[in-house]
């Protein structure tokens, strides 16, 4: 299972503190690997944008820099989904297991490299080749 709770006493939340926590909650589940929809309008291109500047520097980094962004996005995700239910809920936190959360990233990280590799994700010192 993806989660399990945690029994931990909670005060109750203001109307503003639940407020900033369903921000949270909405954030991170936009960066997490847990909507289909993310990695195609969020994590790559914050991943690519990540990238960039490293590649500049050599062609070379664009990959292990993307894989980085990429994790760390995921990452993220995770800690600001986690952090925003935990103080939505009364009674019960949420957590997800490491092994979960490394084995999710683990594999969506080798689909994003396969990507990269087949040239589905271009290089941008490949794009701005083909434009200039």
């Amino acid at each position: 299972m993806f989660f399990h709770s945690t029994k931990e006493p909670l005060s109750r939340s203001k109307p503003k503190r639940r407020a900033f926590d369903s921000l949270l909650a909405t954030i991170g589940y936009i960066l997490s690997p847990l909507s289909w929809w993310n990695d195609l309008f969020v994590n790559v291109p914050l991943s690519y944008a990540f990238s960039y500047p490293f590649s500049l520097i050599d062609e070379r980094l664009f990959l292990p820099a993307f894989i980085l962004g990429y994790w760390l996005s995921n990452w993220l995700g995770f800690v600001l989904l986690h952090r925003g239910i935990a103080g939505l809920l009364a009674k019960d936190k949420l957590t997800m297991s490491r092994r979960t959360s490394i084995i999710v990233a683990i594999v969506y990280t080798l689909l994003i490299a396969i990507l990269v590799w087949l040239e589905w994700i271009p290089v941008p010192a490949e794009l701005l080749s083909r434009t200039g």
